[in-house]
């Protein structure tokens, strides 16, 4: 009878391992886009510092006014702001479905 009843229980757990398993293969995929993510920003900060450094190379050699010398500071830093404004949006868009998939999860187990 024991062997029955482990039979039957080992049985019902076998065949339900859908759940536990696309819950596995969610937090993986959440990880590489998290990862995915940050090493796009990293590169989208990189190329703006590098265009900014430029930027500011190219103003040295030329006779520009004090405005547009300051008009173009500004817009630098506009570019900077918007970036970050941008990237933290990404940010905060992700932990968002990851809740939501979280949520998902539990709901279907």
């Amino acid at each position: 009878m024991r062997k029955l009843l482990i039979g039957a229980i080992v049985t019902l757990v076998l065949s339900f391992p859908g759940p536990l398993a696309r819950a596995g293969q969610n937090s993986s995929a959440v990880l590489s886009e998290k990862k995915m993510l940050k090493v796009r920003q990293k590169q989208e900060w990189t190329a703006l510092k590098r265009q900014q450094k430029y930027q500011k190379h190219s103003m040295k050699g030329q006779p520009l006014s004090k405005a547009t010398r300051l008009q173009m500071k500004h817009d630098m830093q506009r570019e900077k702001r918007a970036l970050q404004e941008k990237q933290k949006n990404e940010r905060q868009e992700l932990k968002d479905r990851m809740r939501l998939t979280k949520e998902r999860i539990k709901e279907v187990s």
